[in-house]
């Protein structure tokens, strides 16, 4: 089976996202009715961006943050992409087979494609960084995505080829993930970390830490000269402050997350597109510690929880109530789990399975900075289940020492917004496997799910895999291995000047390229 530029659907889209997803844009933007990329033209104009944080991270493997990982995609490249309706596309490899029997895929690479540094990108680059992200002293957070490859060899300059333990279904989508960017071989965190060196559409012209990260236009990016010449991220602590900015003309571009600063933004000066987007809101519990490794009282607390209330209260009714998998074409039914809604009777049983009818403390964790509505969610959680004699204790964090903690899997609890992906393997292989690199982040796995995900990764067939994550996601809910509550919206935020952007479910900035001011 071969993919190439000119002819590819991944398994996703033949279950309808594609349909689903091109729904999603309202307001302005181009239609997303066409999966093919515009060559853009000649660089002219800047393009001022507000972003509320200062990215932790330039280092693509280990980069979590939601505004490390935006600035990563217009930095480095990656062998497939993501197009505007979350098919799998060509990226850096212009095309790809796959054996008859699933378990070797050859990659055909661009040639031409560069680094910033001016260094080639070849098969030597592939394989350095395919092998250092599965190398588990590196501590990529997408590790995971390499599970199945056992062997990856350069054939020559321009061909590498994947030998895998089995056929795994998810891999072309996995390797789409900014997580998985090629770098020069030698390159380092140290050294990308002062240093970015990839092959995106922009390349790190300045930074000054806490104020503003500024990009210039890679004139030989493989896809073409990006339409602005310059683009720069400046850090402004609040989405009021930079709707602000806009209004007074020094900012043009912005993302929000506050639908109350989205309605309000909205006027002559500013137009506001709205997203329906993957990622997922939940209250994560670390099933490893404390109370929280006794299921009843995970179950209690998802019983003790009225997710409406949460979207009324935090995001001004802006969202859906969900189960674990987000993606259209896998999409979990919320109504499935054990406390479809609030039930506080059913709380107070599994609490006392528990021997805990007295109640219970949770430290939990709290971002504040990264997206607008955590400290909104968390008092309302809070509030919530105090009823059931469950008490959170609230740590706001600011976003950098948040992720730390997160990442560390040093909380009891994490009140969190979480990237959604196309495939549920990429989404949660790596959290909820017992081999999973962030399996000590969500301190659940079990022998059942381990066998479910490998039979996802095996097959191609969309309707066996869906059967496949229906069981997956039964598996999370029953065992309240996190508490999901809802997926919400981005709002992108443009003045007048500014066209071409295409904002995407996936919250992805990639289309930045081809944005003109």
């Amino acid at each position: 089976m071969k993919s190439s530029s000119r002819h590819l659907r991944s398994v996703i889209s033949t279950v309808g996202l594609t349909t689903t997803i091109a729904l999603t844009l309202t307001a302005c933007g181009p239609s997303s009715t066409s999966s093919t990329t515009p060559n853009a033209g000649t660089s002219t104009g800047s393009l001022v961006v507000g972003i509320t944080t200062d990215p932790d991270t330039l280092f693509p493997w280990k980069a979590t943050q939601f505004q490390a990982v935006n600035i990563a995609q217009n930095l480095y490249g990656t062998l497939t992409e993501f197009d505007r309706d979350l098919n799998v596309v060509p990226g850096l490899a212009q095309s790809w087979d796959t054996s008859a029997d699933g378990k070797t895929i050859t990659f055909h690479l661009r040639t031409g494609a560069t680094f910033a540094s001016g260094a080639p990108f070849d098969s030597a680059a592939v394989k350095y960084s395919l092998d250092t992200i599965n190398d588990q002293a590196t501590a990529a957070v997408a590790r995971s995505s390499l599970a199945s490859v056992t062997a990856i060899t350069a054939t020559d300059a321009h061909t590498v080829t994947l030998t895998l333990s089995a056929p795994d279904a998810a891999l072309p989508a996995n390797l789409a993930s900014i997580n998985m960017a090629i770098l020069p071989p030698g390159a380092t965190e140290q050294s990308i970390s002062t240093k970015p060196d990839g092959t995106g559409a922009f390349t790190l012209s300045d930074r000054k830490p806490s104020q503003s990260i500024t990009l210039a236009a890679n004139p030989t990016h493989w896809s073409g000269a990006p339409k602005l010449t310059r683009v720069e991220y400046r850090i402004i602590p609040d989405e009021s402050s930079i709707v602000s900015a806009m209004q007074s003309g020094n900012v043009q571009f912005a993302v929000l997350n506050d639908p109350l600063v989205a309605k309000t933004a909205r006027s002559d000066k500013i137009s506001v597109s709205k997203t329906p987007q993957l990622s997922y809101h939940a209250l994560q519990l670390n099933a490893s510690r404390g109370v929280l490794s006794d299921v009843n009282v995970r179950l209690a607390i998802q019983c003790a929880i009225d997710r409406q209330q949460v979207i009324d209260t935090a995001a001004l009714s802006e969202g859906t109530v969900t189960g674990p998998i987000t993606s259209p074409a896998y999409l979990s039914d919320p109504k499935a789990r054990p406390c479809p809604t609030r039930d506080l009777t059913k709380a107070a049983d599994y609490l006392a399975k528990a021997g805990k009818s007295a109640g219970v403390t949770v430290n939990t964790i709290v971002s504040q900075g990264e997206y607008a509505t955590s400290v909104n969610e968390a008092q309302n959680l809070k509030a919530q289940l105090a009823d059931a004699k469950i008490t959170l204790n609230l740590e706001v964090l600011d976003s950098d020492a948040y992720v730390k903690s997160w990442v560390a899997a040093d909380f009891d609890a994490a009140v969190a917004l979480n990237g959604g992906r196309p495939d549920p393997d990429g989404m949660y292989g790596r959290y909820f496997t017992s081999t999973g690199n962030l399996n000590k982040v969500a301190g659940y796995s079990s022998p059942a799910l381990d066998a479910l995900f490998a039979q996802g990764k095996s097959t191609t067939d969309p309707a066996v895999r869906k059967d496949i994550y229906t069981k997956v996601s039964a598996e999370l809910e029953n065992n309240a291995a996190w508490i999901w509550m809802f997926t919400s919206y981005s709002y992108t935020a443009t003045t007048s000047g500014v066209r071409g952007f295409i904002p995407m479910a996936n919250g992805s900035l990639q289309y930045l390229w081809l944005t003109t001011n």
